[in-house]
């Protein structure tokens, strides 16, 4: 399974703070945006990674993450010249995904939850298809939604609709089998000039290959595209870490977990940065081994 971030986009939602950075880039409490994702995709097993942004951000990007041996991961990195939909970054990483099956998430997209890590791994592992995560929202008007029978059976998915069907919104994060390259080259763009990710699904859809599965109210789905639920985004994040005393999505635990880096090499990890409360937390995990 290959793992691709979408991080690419004018983040104009959120301007005038990224008029010279990506949204991506910003900080959600104690770590840039871009963590985040990345923790999520390393959570569910994934170590090989293409990053799509800009050609304004690329050089950010690198100098922030580097090809992520440190992580004992791989990075990589593509441009999108314009932002020309969600979907296009399965024509870009076509070289990338070769014959393997690959999961996308958006950039902006933050997800936390008790075994929600599990329920990930294992639905890549046995995926057939795609599979997709609908999550309820009190403004369905402003994602995608997806309508089921009365067996909760998918039946339809509309890109922002005027009268949602209902109020089930389709999460940023979408796993495919490889079958979704022809699916993204195949598909016209939109009257906004976009390959549409919700017309892929739609395919799936209509070839009774598409998974739904409904996030419970164990997970938490934070999209941090405006001021608002940015700084939510990082009060939640704050109020969990100050709670329990864990960080959410902190990448060098994750790979130190899964046995992708040494006890040695996540201490000189953290050596660099052991003034901060970030540093110290890295240092301390042996302590806490028992921990998830």
């Amino acid at each position: 399974m290959k793992g691709i971030i979408l991080a690419g986009g004018n983040g104009t939602r959120l301007y005038p703070i990224t008029f010279s950075s990506s949204k991506q880039l910003l900080p959600v409490y104690d770590k840039p945006m871009i963590y985040y994702p990345i923790s999520t995709l390393m959570m569910m097993g994934i170590n090989d990674i293409l990053i799509i942004t800009t050609a304004h951000d690329l050089i950010k990007f690198k100098d922030l993450l580097g090809d992520g041996s440190s992580w004992g991961i791989s990075i990589s990195f593509q441009i999108q010249e314009q932002p020309n939909g969600i979907a296009e970054a399965f024509v870009i990483g076509e070289d990338f995904i070769g014959s393997e099956n690959v999961t996308l998430i958006l950039g902006d997209n933050l997800f936390f939850g008790h075994n929600l890590p599990s329920l990930l791994s294992n639905t890549s592992k046995n995926l057939k298809g795609a599979t997709v995560f609908a999550y309820p929202v009190k403004n369905p008007e402003d994602y995608g939604v997806i309508n089921f029978d009365k067996d909760f059976n998918a039946i339809s998915i509309e890109e922002k609709p005027v009268n949602p069907k209902s109020n089930y919104a389709i999460t940023g994060l979408y796993i495919y089998n490889n079958s979704v390259i022809d699916i993204a080259k195949n598909i016209k763009p939109s009257k906004r000039g976009e390959l549409e990710i919700t017309d892929v699904n739609k395919a799936y859809l209509e070839n009774k290959e598409l998974n739904v599965e409904i996030f419970s109210r164990g997970v938490a789905w934070l999209d941090t595209g405006s001021h608002d639920s940015l700084l939510e985004a990082g009060n939640f994040i704050q109020v969990i870490e100050k709670r329990q005393g864990l960080k959410i999505c902190c990448p060098e635990e994750i790979s130190w977990r899964n046995g992708w880096i040494s006890s040695e090499q996540l201490k000189l990890l953290a050596k660099p940065i052991v003034n901060s409360g970030y540093g110290k937390y890295l240092l301390d995990l042996e302590k806490f081994k028992t921990s998830s």
